[in-house]
């Protein structure tokens, strides 16, 4: 059970996480969106309790366990992902916006 100040915390933590790496990687790779579009990968892997191997070797017991777990997220749970998805597209749009200034960097 999360306190509130330990809400606080995350969601700014995560937001700014996400900002961060969104906005390097855009950067370095020219791709406006390219955060924004691994982000759900990384939600499934923090999500995720088995394996990698086991999508491959048993994929019927294992999506259906991926998805209840995705189902039995807490509200504390989804606002923090849901933080750091604002990140990666606000790193976007802020990339995009200094490409449009004239920042040759981005």
């Amino acid at each position: 059970m999360l306190s509130l100040p330990q809400l606080i915390i995350a969601i700014v933590l995560y937001f700014v996480l996400f900002f961060g790496i969104g906005f390097i990687l855009n950067m370095l790779l020219r791709s406006t969106w390219t955060m924004a579009v691994i982000y759900p990968i990384v939600i499934f892997f923090i999500v995720d309790e088995s394996g990698l191997l086991q999508y491959f070797l048993s994929p019927g017991e294992a999506f259906p366990t991926f998805f209840n777990d995705l189902i039995a997220l807490k509200t504390a749970d989804i606002i923090i992902l849901s933080a750091g998805m604002a990140g990666a597209i606000l790193s976007g749009i802020a990339n995009r916006m200094l490409r449009n200034r004239g920042y040759q960097m981005f």
